[in-house]
């Protein structure tokens, strides 16, 4: 099946065009961008590219993008499967059409029951979607496994997702870079977001799966995507992940202007 965009012209540009124009100025000039380097895993936000797209643009331009991109993101409606994956098909934005990985994905999908073949998932969610034409800008043919977890899975469940991901990738034949979608606190205060945002932080840097799962949960951090971002980071450790660097943090007021009620988010390299 192919998916096509749902998003296109809300989130983010409808037309070729004005797409890759909008990445490139969110990038900045070419001669100013540091030299991508190779990662394991990054975390990238999800909302309007007017709000966190600079943060996006600023992560994918910095990061070596190898040929498949396994692109974690959460739920935002209740969806029937734990963990949702299209294993085949095609994922269609304005800038083109992007190939699932069918056999990286089927490794996947035969590496755990928690994990589904649940094409209907991904339909009108926009998490992961909103990620992929920077992967398309930046990686012209890589190709993509699509994974949207549910609000529902629990820490031992990510973990399990997590081992089985890390399994996948070092049994498949091209190398493959894992996506965690997420923004992080939702309509606070600046001063509270950029306080209960950088406990999150800390716990991603760390690389500590546990501990941020932990921290989300127990100071009640309205990060939607903390758990891709929990498996994420227990693959990441088991490919070898030795190290994280935060590229950038900015808010939704950085955008509007207003600070009383405002959207984190956080781009972050894991290698």
């Amino acid at each position: 099946m192919k998916r096509k965009a749902f998003v296109a012209g809300q989130f983010y540009p409808g037309t070729r065009e004005r797409l890759r124009e909008a990445i490139e100025t969110l990038a900045g000039p070419s001669p100013g961008r540091p030299k991508p380097r190779p990662a394991l895993a990054v975390v990238s936000p999800h909302a309007g590219y007017v709000y966190s797209g600079g943060v996006a643009a600023a992560v994918f331009a910095s990061t070596v993008l190898p040929p498949v991109a396994v692109i974690l993101g959460p739920a935002h409606k209740e969806i029937d499967s734990l963990f949702a994956i299209q294993a085949e098909g095609s994922w269609s934005t304005p800038l083109g059409d992007s190939p699932i990985e069918r056999d990286l994905a089927r490794r996947i999908l035969a590496g755990s029951p928690l994990i589904e073949e649940n094409e209907q998932a991904h339909l009108w969610e926009h998490s992961l979607e909103v990620q992929l034409p920077f992967i398309q800008h930046f990686r012209a043919d890589a190709a993509i496994v699509p994974i949207c977890i549910s609000h529902e899975a629990g820490y031992a469940e990510l973990e399990t997702l997590g081992r089985t991901l890390a399994e996948a990738l070092r049994a498949h034949d091209r190398a493959g870079l894992i996506v965690a979608s997420t923004d992080m606190s939702h309509y606070v205060s600046q001063k509270t977001a950029e306080k209960k945002d950088g406990m999150a932080i800390d716990r991603v840097l760390a690389l500590d799966p546990a501990g941020l799962f932990k921290t989300v949960v127990d100071e009640r951090i309205s990060m939607c995507g903390f758990q891709p971002t929990t498996a994420a980071l227990v693959a990441a450790l088991a490919l070898g992940a030795k190290t994280a660097e935060l590229v950038r943090y900015a808010t939704s007021g950085d955008a509007s202007g207003d600070y009383a009620q405002v959207v984190g988010y956080a781009g972050i390299r894991i290698s």
